[in-house]
């Protein structure tokens, strides 16, 4: 009879949501539940197995879309080809054209994977259905079987970690360590018009706000994380606690693009920060070129 009553609210879950969180708190725990538990802190949760089947259907979604590349494209194709160059020309001139080829692939698929999975907590059942008990004649659920992958903190961690291996290693080939010293702690006056005695003292500014500028590096995984979560967390409580209002809906639904589309950008910016110094000059020296003389 027991059983009979879970599978009832696992199905009444699903319908209605908003009711039956509202008897269970209408709050979402800040940690995923643990669906398998190895013991020794290791464990598959229920972000992680929403993360695998989301990336398999948008992988899956993908290669039906386009198929075999055509010169003529079809539909789909043409679809995912104007996406593409739509994020092509945001990113391009933020990145520099240098690094651009390598840092692509890595940006469009941050912002793609980012924005589905904002949005997977508007759909019904994530976060509604799983297991629990009965609590004054209520289903009350302690352990959901789906969680969005980006509002579990260690999911965003862990983003924000390939973010910041990819940006070290797209400085250190496309522009080197040698000029990743000089920007950071190098002197940015001019000599030829900063006064003799003034030029030593600039060099030590120069070098303390470098030792700021790795400061902010060092912090960056944690301050994309911390955003990104909160903003999706946040908004999965506001859902539930306002008994999923269809206007937070909409509302949401812009959260979670603006928030897959600052975590790219930013991104994209600390890479463009050193990897595109050499556009301007080259560009410079293009124009000088041509100039009659």
């Amino acid at each position: 009879m027991l059983s009979v009553k879970k599978l009832l609210g696992f199905a009444a879950a699903l319908a209605l949501p908003a009711s039956l969180l509202a008897a269970g708190g209408g709050s979402v725990s800040p940690s995923a539940a643990k669906l398998v538990d190895f013991g020794g802190g290791w464990a598959i949760t229920n972000s992680m197995v929403t993360g695998w089947a989301i990336s398999l259907l948008l992988i899956g979604f993908v290669i039906w879309l386009v198929r075999k590349p055509q010169i003529f494209p079809t539909k789909g194709q043409a679809v995912f080809e104007s996406l593409i160059e739509a994020l092509r020309e945001l990113f391009e001139p933020i990145v520099g054209k240098k690094a651009f080829p390598a840092a692509f692939p890595l940006l469009v698929t941050f912002f793609v994977f980012i924005l589905f999975h904002n949005w997977m907590g508007l759909l019904p059942g994530v976060g509604t259905i799983g297991m629990g008990h009965d609590v004054d004649g209520h289903f009350h659920l302690t352990r959901p079987w789906i969680r969005p992958f980006t509002s579990d903190f260690n999911s965003t961690i862990a983003l924000a970690a390939v973010s910041f291996g990819g940006w070290l290693i797209l400085v250190l080939k496309y522009a080197g360590p040698k000029l990743l010293f000089v920007d950071l702690f190098g002197n940015k006056a001019e000599k030829s018009e900063t006064p003799g005695w003034l030029y030593p003292v600039l060099t030590l500014v120069f070098f303390v706000v470098g030792l700021i500028e790795v400061f902010s590096i060092v912090i960056r995984p944690f301050t994309l994380s911390v955003r990104l979560f909160g903003n999706i967390f946040g908004g999965e409580n506001l859902l539930h606690g306002t008994g999923f209002f269809f206007v937070f809906y909409f509302m949401e639904l812009l959260v979670g693009l603006i928030q897959a589309l600052v975590f790219t950008l930013l991104t994209s910016v600390y890479i463009g920060l050193i990897c595109n110094h050499g556009d301007d000059h080259a560009h410079d020296d293009g124009h000088a070129a041509e100039a009659p003389h």
